[in-house]
């Protein structure tokens, strides 16, 4: 399935972080944080600036994001879950 976000909003996926067992306690998934990093998937037009115009995306599809906490909105297309947020809720571009 193909997904275009609208406007200035991102479709993130969400990188998984390596899970490891400490001492053998094993911690439900529903207790578990959100990863804080993915890989930006698709972006939208842009938002528009004062005179009408799309305002250029900081970033691309390809690049390595920090998420926040809390935020955006989870979906899954095709058994993937997905994040779809605001540029601006971005907190910046990994190298």
């Amino acid at each position: 399935m193909k997904f275009q976000p609208l406007g200035d909003r991102v479709l993130v996926e969400p990188i998984k972080e390596d899970h490891q067992e400490v001492g053998g306690i094993i911690i439900p998934d529903s207790a578990k944080e959100k990863p804080q990093q993915g890989k930006v998937i698709a972006i939208g037009v842009g938002a528009k600036d004062e005179d009408g115009k799309p305002r250029e995306f900081n970033v691309k599809a390809g690049d390595t994001v920090l998420l926040p906490k809390y935020g955006g909105t989870e979906i899954k297309l095709d058994g993937v879950t997905y994040q779809i947020l605001r540029e601006d809720d971005i907190l910046g571009v990994l190298n």
